[in-house]
């Protein structure tokens, strides 16, 4: 499958925004964002006007790159989002927040949504008690997420949760650190979402 497999942190700086796809390395001087504030390549400190259509594509892809998603699986979502009750662009949102991989993350068992995905993918968790190795698998309210008994003494899993006061956990979600499991508490609502996105930009790209 398609990934993109070079710097992270370009980017963090071509959309001009943290992502915080590097984990611990987002929170400190070291970031990107930090020392280098413009787009990568030489003419990134060149003030370039931007269309209308330029803005609309920016956001969809800051939006595909901060839930780690390919074109195929975003425009998915989209066109589910566009069967929902609602506003499209918040329902595109709920989406995406309620993949599991996502969840994982958010609930602090990994350090950003990559090491999230390894870590199901390599089947370090239950989900209603079974295992699962799925990350685009789609959580719903009262689902209950815990790591594998053979698990709990992974050091990253641990790493992770032992820092998970630093980016905290949204408040559709609990999470007992101790016994290292967690619940959908319910589904996320677009106040819970804090990542700078305009995505009725998105709807009117995926509109025309």
């Amino acid at each position: 499958m398609a990934r993109y497999k070079e710097a992270k942190c370009r980017l963090c700086r071509r959309e001009n925004v943290k992502l915080f796809l590097k984990g611990e390395r987002c929170y400190t001087d070291k970031c990107a964002m930090e020392r280098r504030p413009y787009p990568p390549g030489q003419h990134g400190q060149a003030r370039a006007k931007i269309s209308e259509y330029g803005l609309q594509l920016r956001e969809k892809q800051k939006m595909r790159r901060i839930y780690n998603v390919l074109e195929k699986q975003f425009r998915g979502y989209y066109h589910e989002a566009t069967r929902k009750k609602g506003i499209t662009g918040e329902q595109l949102i709920q989406l995406l927040e309620r993949r599991l991989d996502n969840v994982v993350y958010r609930m602090g068992f990994a350090n950003n949504r990559d090491e999230a995905r390894q870590f199901i993918r390599h089947g370090h968790f239950k989900l209603n008690g079974k295992k699962v190795n799925i990350p685009s698998l789609s959580v719903r309210a009262n689902d209950a997420i815990a790591v594998i008994d053979s698990s709990k003494s992974n050091t990253h899993i641990m790493s992770a949760v032992a820092n998970v006061e630093k980016r905290g956990v949204p408040g559709w979600l609990e999470l007992d650190p101790a016994k290292m499991t967690g619940k959908v508490a319910a589904l996320p609502s677009r106040e819970d979402v804090t990542m700078p996105m305009q995505e009725q930009l998105v709807v009117e790209l995926y509109s025309k």
